[in-house]
């Protein structure tokens, strides 16, 4: 009795099962590279962008962006005189133009 073919199936059976397992595992483990890189950099620009609007906030509140403050007068405003109210204007009507007539 000759097993050699049978053997040599089985072998090859074997073979192809742990190519496929080891390229699932392959997939698999460059899923979950993907999803942590991706993680990381969205932490990372999450961070940048915090820092960056830190730094801008700093520098124009306390540093050289901050505007020069300009003195101001400080000096009381003099009273002014008070106005008496003026008297109410009334209209007068003008006067009439009487016809003229020639003799």
């Amino acid at each position: 009795m000759s097993s050699g073919g049978k053997d040599r199936g089985t072998r090859e059976s074997r073979e192809r099962t742990r190519v496929y397992q080891a390229r699932q595992t392959f997939h698999d483990s460059r899923i979950r590279r993907r999803r942590r890189d991706n993680l990381i950099a969205g932490i990372v620009g999450g961070l940048v962008i915090v820092g960056i609007v830190a730094v801008q906030t700093l520098y124009f509140t306390t540093g050289p962006g901050m505007p020069v403050p300009t003195p101001t007068s400080t000096s009381t405003p003099a009273p002014t005189p008070s106005v008496a109210p003026e008297a109410p204007v009334t209209e007068t009507p003008a006067p009439e133009a009487t016809p003229t007539t020639t003799p």
